[in-house]
């Protein structure tokens, strides 16, 4: 691994500007070095103080505006506004050299109170060119003892030794500072460090087989360099490490040992940007803390819109699957998901996803069953799984700009009922019911278990979720199941769903009328579709207490008939219920007026559509037919225009628009619809008589 040009780096990435303040004794040249600095040659008068000099950003080498401020007097607030302090000795003056152990103490203990913060200090030794020895000796257990000093440096503003250096050296402490990467009394790096690289280390390594192959480390070099590794440099590179280390390789790729090793050598030799570089490439700020710009991308998510992994994230999922299933048994063993969470601060699962998703025989997570876990994190949280999508590296893997790439932002619902087809692929179903009523049956149903299995799960592992993958018309659809606790009336959150599973126990006689109070509160006047599920169907059925049966409530309120359902079978219980809750879901108003068109055929209100449009034909049509037969006069155009096939084409029109429209207003305020309707008929047939009695007269 070789540092080359590094890749311009974001605005997240590298502080907004350098602050350099320059301290010392009087005398000691801290205006000269400005001058000096700024007019390429020694001034021949120097003024007391220097203005505060802003280099810009196009000529410094990192790229960042920089601000140069000469210290004078007691102004502590420009320590404040520092971001690194240059303390500035005079190499011939031993008083000044004595002064740099005050000084160092002094802005030390002001760079940290009250901001909390160790600002780097930089020692300049100036005036080099007044003695022939050089100053280090002495300043050398100075900076042994404050591990803030990042380095020191002699120059002459008069003969402009190592003023660019200095400067360039002061920002490079900003930038790239030492102190959160390596500890120079151990000379070793620090335990953030070394996690933080070891996680970048099993992020890259692609195949988990514990080392970086070539193709892994020209991957690793390109998006971080933006440049790639000749065959050559890389054996250059494995060299150095087996020189230097027994196990740094193996099999011809690099272990981690070895990879840490290296970014060891380049801070030792003072090229910290290349470790930086790194850092900050895969979300590392100054602190070796995971930036937020990058855990939590921005995402705008407006309302009634729901979030999906798209078909991108889930190619990343599956290659991440197939990494830690070392198996290769379709499922992740406990080793192997603690293996997968090692590139997380903390474990994100716990012991319910083993009963929210689908898992073997042994209980472990199968390939479903973790993309499944990952569908449903996107969908209640979308922000945690940006989160889990960053600790795996998704941006960088991938070479997107952020994980919100991965992220699919479905269409506002109310366009889908409209355009009566949908884009999403994921549904919620809230199922509610009373206690003990067979909820929890339902949901590990969907997981393919049956009551055998179930008794197996312990309280304290249960989930209130459970989500698979449904077919419907072919089409691969996930079902998110939510048991709604009970309670007498539900929250807006616990109401907003796809569809609603109302579950009672065929058992108990108190069961089912939870479920109609809950219906006619939250769903009867809803346009979410609902089903009745008739739960414990192996169980002796008893008589609700209710004033009608659940199937005549089905009926009464144009539901379908309730579902018999039980998980006490041998294989896995039937999915029957799924496939309906979930295409009612897909579809709800194909469903709406479905139920329409079975209450109606049901009732007698299209027996009522039909004796008005009997009526209104026999008032009219018989009449004049028996008027005259010859084809030619005004009763027998009106006769023909009846019976033609334009005029049963619009009976038909009007008479579905009825039933698919008005109707389904009707369906809120029936008893309106009808005396709208009758009412309507009655002037129909006024007017009709009326012209019939005009053309009789005009007979």
């Amino acid at each position: 691994m070789r540092a080359g040009p590094a890749r311009p780096l974001r605005a997240a990435d590298m502080k907004k500007d350098v602050r350099i303040l320059l301290v010392g004794e009087p005398r000691v040249g801290k205006t000269s070095l400005i001058m000096s600095l700024v007019s390429e040659e020694f001034p021949e008068e120097v003024p007391p103080r220097a203005e505060e000099i802003t280099i810009p950003a196009d000529v410094t080498p990192e790229r960042v505006p920089t601000h140069i401020v000469d210290y004078s007097g007691n102004e502590y607030s420009l320590v404040g506004e520092a971001n690194v302090i240059c303390i500035v000795y005079a190499v011939n003056n031993k008083h000044s050299i004595d002064k740099v152990w005050t000084s160092s103490a002094n802005f030390l203990i002001i760079a940290m109170y009250p901001f909390y913060f160790r600002l780097p200090l930089i020692l300049v030794g100036n005036k080099s060119d007044l003695v022939e020895y050089s100053s280090m000796e002495t300043i050398l257990p100075i900076m042994n003892q404050y591990t803030e000093i990042e380095t020191c440096v002699e120059c002459s503003a008069k003969n402009l030794k190592n003023i660019s250096e200095l400067f360039y050296y002061a920002q490079k402490a900003v930038l790239h500072p030492t102190g959160p990467l390596y500890c120079p009394e151990e000379k070793e790096m620090k335990p953030a460090c070394i996690k933080a690289l070891t996680r970048i280390f099993k992020i890259s390594d692609q195949d988990n087989d514990g080392t970086l192959n070539d193709a892994e480390l020209n991957f690793f070099q390109r998006i971080c360099f933006n440049t790639p590794l000749a065959p050559q440099a890389l054996e250059d590179v494995k060299n150095v490490v087996r020189k230097h280390i027994s196990d740094g390789v193996a099999d011809s790729g690099l272990t981690l040992k070895g990879f840490l090793f290296l970014h060891t050598l380049f801070i030792q030799r003072g090229r910290h940007e290349t470790t930086w570089t790194v850092l900050r490439r895969f979300g590392y700020d100054d602190d070796l803390d995971l930036t937020p710009e990058y855990l939590f991308p921005l995402l705008k998510i407006p309302p009634d819109c729901t979030t999906e992994l798209n078909h991108h994230a889930y190619l990343f999922l599956q290659s991440t699957f197939d990494k830690h299933d070392l198996d290769r048994d379709c499922a992740l063993s406990p080793d192997e998901l603690k293996d997968l969470f090692k590139v997380f601060p903390y474990i994100p699962w716990g012991p319910d996803v083993n009963n929210t998703v689908c898992t073997n025989e042994r209980g472990w997570i199968t390939y479903q069953g973790f993309l499944s876990q990952w569908t449903l994190t996107t969908y209640l949280d979308v922000q945690r799984c940006l989160e889990y999508l960053g600790y795996l590296g998704y941006s960088i893997l991938t070479e997107q700009e952020s994980q919100a790439s991965a992220i699919t932002v479905t269409r506002d619902k109310k366009i889908d009922l409209q355009k009566k087809q949908t884009q999403r692929n994921v549904f919620r179903c809230n199922v509610i019911g009373m206690k003990n009523s067979g909820k929890s049956g339902v949901l590990q149903a969907l997981l393919g278990r049956n009551l055998m299995r179930q008794k197996k799960i312990r309280d304290d592992h249960k989930s209130y979720y459970a989500i698979n993958t449904v077919y419907v018309y072919g089409q691969e659809k996930y079902l998110l199941l939510h048991d709604i606790s009970e309670s007498e009336f539900l929250t807006e959150a616990e109401i907003i769903c796809d569809v609603v599973c109302l579950v009672y126990d065929v058992s108990n006689s108190k069961s089912f009328e939870y479920c109609a109070r809950i219906f006619k509160q939250h769903f009867m006047d809803s346009r979410i579709p609902c089903l009745i599920i008739a739960a414990k169907s192996d169980l002796h059925e008893v008589k609700q207490d209710y004033s009608i049966s659940p199937a005549d409530f089905c009926r009464k309120h144009k539901m379908p008939p309730p579902q018999a359902f039980t998980c006490n079978t041998a294989d896995a219980p039937s999915k029957d219920i799924f496939v309906k809750l979930t295409t009612m879901a897909m579809y709800p108003e194909d469903h709406y007026r479905d139920r329409l068109s079975r209450d109606m055929g049901n009732t007698d209100r299209i027996e009522n559509l039909r004796k008005i449009w009997v009526f209104l034909k026999t008032a009219f049509h018989a009449r004049l037919r028996c008027m005259c037969t010859c084809n030619r006069c005004t009763f027998c155009i009106c006769q023909n225009f009846l019976n033609s096939d334009l005029l049963q084409s619009v009976k038909n029109k009007i008479f579905t628009a009825v039933l698919n429209r008005h109707v389904t207003q009707a369906d809120l305020k029936s008893s309106t619809f009808w005396l709208r309707a009758s009412f309507g008929a009655t002037v129909f047939a006024v007017l009709g008589f009326a012209m019939y009695k005009a053309l009789l007269k005009q007979r």
